[in-house]
């Protein structure tokens, strides 16, 4: 029976061995050249929607959610998230997009901000939301997808490169490091990093505890409850290609004064941590699924998206390595879009 080798114990990878083993792979490998969730996922918001603005993430996301309602508490927590906009275009697009996700079965509602707790809607013309989606613990979840594997005969290799090791098939699950494994196996994915930053406030006297997860549809700012503080991430004005994890001062006292006018109870909350990860862009901010050569499977360029949907991909990708086919219709996600010049950009990269 083939050897697979999982290279990157972040969420995908991690996933990825996970229903491998549940299919009845024989000898699988997962492997990271750190540890397990070290990587983009020990650093990611945490955030799971299905309130994307293109039918294959929405499908990707919607397949993933039952996953993460069966973990449950305290992996994850069912809390929603909720759109805010404050000009009439905004709320046109809102509008358009909830009415294109409600034709793909995602639950998405109007609903009246003013009833969510704390939050300051003088300016808001309108807010769509779905309670179905949530926030977790990206780390933990994965920590806890490597125990299963385990416990069913994955074997764990932190510190590992996988290009020492002996494969029959390679998945490529690398994140923002992808690139660089397949150019040493021949394939060239175009996938490069961005540097993105997350702040975590002190705890917030008074904060709801069944806050959602807010986004403000113009301005992409955006913050969920952790551990009773405030988690607070935004796209940045300037786009950091590259390695660099750095934080930048001057963005996290902007998002400082953001949050203090859009949810009150945390004006003058101080920061606890502010820390910098890297996401794994692809031009059109949708992943690369498939085969990238005969042996070498890619899973990866999930643009900022992939914890919330590994579980979706753990499974396609385990019955197309170990089937042939995959029930999930992963045809949008081939390689060789890019050389075709078939794009779908997604618009919704928080």
């Amino acid at each position: 029976m083939a050897r697979i080798v999982v290279a990157g114990a972040g969420a995908i990878g991690a996933s990825i061995a996970y229903h491998l083993v549940l299919a009845g792979a024989g000898e699988v490998v997962l492997c990271d050249r750190a540890q397990v969730g070290s990587g983009s996922t020990g650093k990611a918001m945490g955030g799971v929607r299905q309130q994307f603005s293109t039918a294959p993430e929405v499908r990707l996301a919607q397949a993933s959610i039952r996953f993460f309602e069966d973990l449950g508490s305290p992996f994850f927590e069912q809390v929603g998230y909720v759109f805010l906009a404050s000009s009439a275009e905004g709320l046109a697009e809102l509008e358009e997009r909830r009415a294109f996700q409600e034709g793909l079965g995602v639950p998405v509602t109007r609903v009246d901000p003013g009833a969510i707790e704390g939050l300051e809607v003088g300016d808001v013309v309108g807010a769509v939301a779905c309670w179905e989606d949530g926030v977790a613990d990206a780390a933990r979840v994965t920590r806890e997808l490597v125990r299963r594997a385990t416990e069913r005969g994955v074997e764990l290799a932190e510190g590992v490169n996988a290009v020492g090791l002996e494969f029959d098939v390679l998945v490529v699950a690398c994140g923002p490091w992808s690139a660089d494994l397949g150019r040493t196996l021949g394939v060239e994915l175009p996938i490069r990093p961005l540097c993105r930053q997350l702040v975590d406030t002190v705890p917030v006297g008074g904060l709801a505890l069944d806050l959602p997860m807010i986004v403000e549809a113009e301005t992409g700012f955006h913050f969920r409850p952790v551990d009773g503080a405030l988690r607070l991430a935004m796209a940045e004005p300037t786009l950091r290609w590259g390695f660099e994890e750095r934080v930048d001062d001057e963005l996290v006292s902007d998002w400082l004064r953001r949050l203090a006018r859009r949810y009150p109870l945390a004006a003058g909350a101080e920061v606890a941590r502010a820390w910098a990860g890297l996401y794994d862009m692809t031009p059109d901010a949708h992943p690369i699924i498939g085969w990238a050569r005969e042996g070498v499977y890619a899973a990866c360029g999930f643009s900022g998206h992939g914890f919330m949907q590994s579980p979706a991909v753990g499974r396609a990708a385990a019955q197309e390595i170990l089937d042939g086919a995959s029930e999930f219709d992963l045809t949008p996600y081939r390689l060789e879009r890019f050389v075709e010049g078939a794009v779908f950009p997604e618009k919704l990269v928080l």
